[in-house]
């Protein structure tokens, strides 16, 4: 039977041209934006694998000829804003676990060093016209940095963060260990993990049981010094127990780059706090992975992963029931 790799979102030439060596051989691309309407049940019901953006381009009707696909690929690494509940519930789905690590990295590295070097506070003054050279600003080597949900990116920051010279400590689900790490823990060990981290970055999916994690209590177990990084979801975090630290402990800086109301997943910017107002929040618009070239490395590693499915090898990143949150 013939295997055919369906993808979900318009192709340009040179990213139909990475997709199809990205396949090797291993299946045909097929296009729906190519399709005429008629066309798209047959392609959508002849389906081996199906690479998604969103959920958009499929109709009700069209679900249901999904039930046989082997994979649902999304080229996003969040998914939480998609509505995977509409899917079949047998076929299995994955994200793009690693599709954006080293531009994300770096990232937080950028933030981070601007926390610790005090750059945006300095910048500030020196608008105002005072000039503070004898203000003491920090090192971060031999420090400890923590990442909850270590996965891709965490892997990639903690190589990151390991050539800087701080020791890592980790978490993920299964507590594997991992060469990079000097600690690594479960979940339910967040705390030893929280008390140790002069720098916290988070990296971890949203999830009913990750929303709302880092709350009053969380972050009044951390150093009130550290520095904490949010690379993945502002929901993870409560946001009017972090605007009252950060209010309360001024030595303490978060770094946001993901919020909780942003214009792809929420179609609107918003915060119910002003945390522009603070001196002690460096800010961006989750922004960390919008590099040249992010785009077709994530395609690249997403059909790798679709590839895997069509010649029956196991797949990387596949969602589970509590990730299929909508």
């Amino acid at each position: 039977m013939r295997r055919t790799l369906l993808v979900a979102f318009s192709l340009d030439e040179a990213a139909r041209g990475v997709a199809i060596e990205a396949l090797g051989g291993a299946a045909e691309l097929v296009c729906l934006a190519d399709l005429a309407p008629p066309q798209r049940g047959a392609a959508l019901s002849a389906a081996t694998v199906v690479l998604v953006r969103d959920l958009k381009p499929f109709s009700a009707d069209e679900f249901a000829l999904l039930g046989n696909v082997r994979l649902v690929q999304c080229i996003t690494a969040g998914v939480d804003y998609l509505p995977l509940s509409q899917l079949p519930a047998n076929v299995p789905v994955a994200a793009n676990g690693g599709g954006y690590a080293e531009p994300m990295a770096e990232h937080a590295l950028a933030m981070v060093l601007a926390a610790v070097k005090r750059i945006v506070l300095e910048h500030a003054a020196l608008a105002r016209g005072e000039f503070r050279q004898h203000i003491e600003n920090r090192m971060l080597a031999g420090s400890v940095c923590g990442i909850f949900g270590f996965g891709s990116i965490g892997i990639a920051t903690a190589r990151i963060m390991r050539n800087m010279g701080l020791r890592v400590h980790g978490i993920n689900r299964s507590g594997t260990g991992h060469p990079l790490l000097e600690w690594i823990g479960t979940p339910d060990q967040l705390d030893m993990l929280l008390a140790a981290a002069d720098v916290m970055v988070i990296s971890a999916p949203l999830t009913r049981s990750t929303t709302r994690l880092f709350g009053a209590r969380e972050l009044a177990l951390m150093k009130s010094d550290a520095i904490l990084v949010n690379l993945a979801r502002g929901e993870i975090i409560d946001e009017a127990a972090l605007f009252a630290h950060l209010q309360a402990t001024p030595t303490f800086t978060a770094c946001i780059d993901a919020w909780w109301i942003e214009p792809i997943r929420h179609g609107a910017f918003h915060m119910d706090h002003p945390f522009m107002s603070l001196p002690n929040v460096i800010a961006s618009p989750h922004n960390s992975a919008t590099v040249p070239g992010s785009r077709p490395a994530a395609l690249r590693r997403a059909i790798e992963n679709c590839k895997r499915a069509l010649v029956g090898e196991p797949v990387q990143y596949v969602v589970s029931d509590e990730h299929r949150m909508r």
